[in-house]
């Protein structure tokens, strides 16, 4: 298991990350998400040891973490640090060994994720020559390489097409069933809500919420759907529900009081036809929205 605790970074007067916790657990995948600047790749950066702790600590199983553990870690950064001019598989036989694989080894692995991630048929070429999106491939191959004890990929899912969206998933579901812990961000929240088992939510340089997705939803607001054969104008005149959305027959509420929903139900059959009344859950969109704003 991977622990951030109370990870402080101030550049300046400036502090970026203040006092940030969370675990990744061995076998999960978890979701480092929030906006620009929040503070997720400087984060990233002090668990992997690229930059200085200001306050705070990062332990792997129960003790503080060491430059020998951070040298089995698999790390992707956001900017892309491959040398242009090298070849693929040169250049990840290169970071194979640097991560204490035999040439031959690195190169039979390299070549065997090249191939599930379209790219066997590059090995050869020179990393300026691919496109952006297929440099991002061979980024993610050299963090995959030498079968990391535990993967922090900051943006991992940039630039890939959806065939190698796919092939990515599928890789960091593999090593999570293996026992690896996985910490990655990304943007797109709905990739993240689909993949991930656990999720951090950071703003202003602060986790704002952490859990399962089920468990994040249940802390947000209670919604419904409804659509009658009636108008359903009279909703907003009802006490203990808040009317976020309403057209014509049909509407959004959002419960404010425990039991409302009920007297609503009630109401609407009285005047007619209630053809749909149905929980609405939370996108992560949403859930992120509405924690990053607090």
């Amino acid at each position: 298991m991977l622990e951030i605790s109370e990870l402080t970074r101030r550049f300046g007067d400036v502090t970026a990350v203040d006092g940030v916790s969370f675990d990744v657990l061995g076998g999960v995948l978890t979701g480092f998400v929030g906006g620009n600047g929040a503070g997720k790749t400087t984060t990233m950066r002090m668990v992997m040891g690229v930059l200085g702790i200001d306050a705070g600590e990062v332990r792997w199983h129960g003790r503080p973490v060491t430059p020998q553990d951070q040298r089995r870690f698999g790390y992707m950064p956001e900017e892309r640090g491959l040398y242009p001019k090298q070849r693929v598989l040169d250049q990840l036989v290169y970071l194979g060994q640097l991560k204490g694989m035999s040439a031959g080894e690195a190169g039979r692995t390299a070549e065997e994720h090249l191939e599930r991630f379209g790219l066997a048929d590059r090995a050869r070429s020179r990393v300026e020559e691919l496109s952006l999106g297929n440099q991002q491939r061979v980024q993610v191959v050299a963090a995959l390489l030498h079968g990391p004890t535990a993967l922090v990929l900051d943006e991992p899912f940039s630039g890939l097409d959806p065939t190698a969206v796919d092939a990515m998933a599928d890789l960091l579901r593999e090593r999570c069933a293996t026992g690896v812990p996985v910490l990655f961000s990304s943007h797109q929240l709905d990739l993240v809500e689909q993949l991930c088992d656990r999720l951090v939510i950071l703003a202003d340089g602060r986790v704002v919420a952490a859990g399962g997705a089920d468990e994040l939803r249940s802390q947000g607001p209670v919604r419904y759907r409804m659509t009658c054969e009636h108008d359903t104008g009279w909703l907003r005149e009802v006490r203990g529900v808040h009317v976020v959305d309403l057209d014509g027959r049909s509407a959004l509420l959002e419960v404010v009081e425990h039991g409302a929903e009920q007297v609503v139900l009630r109401d609407a059959t009285a005047r007619g036809a209630v053809h749909e009344f149905s929980l609405v859950r939370p996108a992560l969109a949403d859930i992120y929205r509405e924690v990053a704003t607090r």
